[in-house]
């Protein structure tokens, strides 16, 4: 295992097992082939070609959109394909900063192959030798996604109604027990991004990361049942736990080495740095 293994990893898909998703003439998903077949009976505002998938060109509006992606969420939450609804959605945007076209249940944008949008935190503390230690959560193991792995101090993904600002604010005391005072020193610092295939479908995601410096007294409570144990730990173990072994969870691991490359720990001397770097913005 090495850096650069993470990397390809949250980057393998074919394209060919998915057709284009358009609404209103942009790209803004990619579905199976299967599911892609079965959309018309669920819903009749999903147009099917070999080619692509298109929402009915009359539907030019918000709610009438969005009541055919909940008609298909609930077809794939009765068909056993999701667990089930979340009650939380996710705005289907164009491109980051655009007007969303429509909304949709976070268990679904996997089967839609819609780009999602969330942020992460890198709790951090500076060491009285000048070295940097990284607060470390291991996820609780009733969770549906990579239950027991090890997650940054604070992330969410990003729900349709929330400004980015108000979203760390949430997560931050849901998640660290972080008052807003404090989650509002988190400095913004860039973002990666991967296009990742799973066995439910595509994942286009973008992570805004931010990095929040701590005070050595300062201990993370978990508020939400999400994390099970905080710990603290120096960058040497953090960037060893990272490079030889798969302990963390798939995407969290491109947020550390971020993390390491813009704190110092990971240079230009490693062979792989030009590749590692250029690789964690697809």
């Amino acid at each position: 295992m090495a850096f650069l293994d993470h990397i390809r990893a949250c980057n393998r898909h074919d394209l060919s097992g998915f057709r284009p998703f358009d609404v209103d003439g942009l790209r803004v998903g990619w579905i199976r082939h299967a599911l892609a077949k079965a959309l018309p009976s669920v819903d009749p505002a999903f147009l099917v070609t070999p080619e692509r998938v298109t929402l009915a060109p009359e539907l030019r509006d918000f709610e009438a959109r969005s009541a055919a992606m909940a008609h298909a969420a609930l077809y794939l939450a009765e068909s056993g394909a999701i667990p089930g609804l979340r009650g939380e959605h996710y705005p289907v945007l164009p491109r980051w900063g655009a007007e969303p076209l429509m909304r949709v249940d976070r268990a679904a944008v996997v089967h839609f192959g819609i780009a999602a949008y969330g942020l992460h935190v890198n709790g951090f503390v500076r060491q009285p030798d000048g070295g940097v230690s990284l607060w470390v959560a291991r996820r609780a193991r009733d969770r549906l996604v990579s239950p027991g792995k090890l997650d940054n101090l604070v992330a969410g993904g990003q729900p349709i109604g929330l400004t980015l600002a108000e979203n760390l604010v949430k997560e931050a005391a849901e998640e660290a027990g972080i008052a807003a005072d404090l989650a509002r020193r988190a400095a913004p610092v860039g973002a990666v991004t991967y296009l990742r295939e799973s066995r439910e479908g595509l994942k286009p995601d973008t992570l805004f990361l931010y990095d929040l410096e701590l005070d050595p007294g300062f201990e993370p409570r978990n508020t939400d049942g999400e994390v099970e144990a905080f710990e603290l730990w120096p960058l040497d173990r953090v960037a060893a736990s990272v490079r030889d072994g798969d302990d963390w969870k798939f995407n969290v691991n491109l947020v550390v080495i971020d993390f390491l490359v813009r704190h110092g720990w990971l240079t230009p001397d490693d062979p792989d740095y030009l590749e590692i770097v250029a690789g964690l913005r697809r």
